[in-house]
């Protein structure tokens, strides 16, 4: 979610009142209700202005609600204990208001990657590789890629080559972030790891940091390389999508991400997504894309890994079926 995004979205929560925005958080991720409830944390002096337009922007009519004359603190306050509970409620809103940090795995997930990060690196690497496979793979991307290369490639290979966690690993990995954490939760036991874990991780990776994992997993096994190649899912395999998911991805990107992302797509995928708009809608779009300068290869990287990151929800809420990189320089 872009920085625009969560502040918008902060309005509306704001905007909408206790009850309904305390059903919204529970559908929540753990880092989208930080950074939604920092916004709303920070958020003064909000405007009909603003509202209007926020409520606008997502199909309702303009109107003002009661939520927005509380104060900011005791609004967030009751509407995290009312959606999460007592207890986690109140470690989020200690972490969003410069509180202490949370425990256990679950506890992870609230905290920045850099917080995340400073708290692990010194673990031995197959701790680190466990607790990279029960973080997103967003968030365990910015923690690894924090690392020396060194420990990277190594953490990276070993959550590659991670078959299922056993009990006593586990049991290490609760007396590890007891200590880290000041005591933990119970964590969910399940077999995590393996290529894909790997292969969803490198996919939020910058080139070179990719290329450099790769390349040391190619060398530790080839074999096992090309299946992490296989599972990663690139810009350019949406050529591979049909047209009905194509059009639902569409209606799910907002378009200035799109036209930047397809600023650094080849014809035939571009072609794609033309053919599967309105006439006035391709005329538009083709009129936008031509008209717009020269974009940075890591602005176009970014574009392109916000799409497939929606590409990725889609797909798991079973809405579509899915089966790169250059460097910043500019795209003309």
């Amino acid at each position: 979610m872009s920085v625009e995004g969560i502040k918008r979205s902060a309005v509306l929560l704001m905007a909408l009142g206790q009850q309904e925005a305390v059903e919204i958080f529970k559908f929540l991720g753990p880092r989208e209700v930080q950074k939604i409830g920092a916004a709303m944390a920070g958020m003064k002096n909000v405007t009909r202005e603003q509202v209007s337009e926020t409520l606008d922007m997502f199909m309702h009519e303009a109107e003002l609600q009661t939520g927005l004359a509380l104060d900011s603190g005791d609004y967030l306050r009751s509407v995290l204990i009312s959606a999460l509970g007592e207890d986690k409620g109140g470690q989020v809103l200690e972490r969003i208001l410069g509180g202490n940090d949370t425990s256990g795995i679950e506890g992870l997930k609230w905290m920045d990657a850099e917080s995340v990060g400073e708290l692990v690196k010194k673990e031995h690497p197959q701790i680190i590789a466990t607790i990279m496979v029960h973080l997103d793979p967003d968030q365990a991307c910015e923690v690894v890629s924090s690392f020396p290369e060194r420990l990277r490639n190594d953490v990276l290979l070993r959550i590659a080559t991670l078959d299922g966690i056993q009990p006593i690993a586990l049991r290490e990995l609760d007396d590890v972030l007891k200590n880290l954490l000041s005591g933990g939760e119970n964590i969910k036991r399940s077999p995590m790891g393996g290529a894909g874990a790997a292969a969803e991780i490198i996919n939020f990776m910058q080139t070179p940091y990719e290329q450099s994992a790769l390349e040391n997993v190619r060398e530790y096994d080839p074999e096992l390389a090309q299946q992490i190649i296989d599972k990663m899912f690139t810009f350019d395999n949406l050529l591979d999508l049909d047209n009905t998911s194509i059009q639902l991805l569409l209606k799910e990107v907002d378009a200035e991400t799109m036209i930047i992302a397809v600023k650094g797509a080849d014809a035939d995928l571009r072609q794609k997504f033309l053919s599967n708009m309105s006439k006035r809608a391709a005329e538009l779009f083709s009129e936008d894309l031509d008209s717009r300068g020269p974009v940075r290869v890591s602005e176009v990287e970014e574009k392109q890994r916000a799409v497939i990151q929606v590409v990725r929800k889609l797909a798991e809420s079973g809405q579509i079926v899915i089966g790169k990189k250059q460097e910043d320089a500019y795209i003309t």
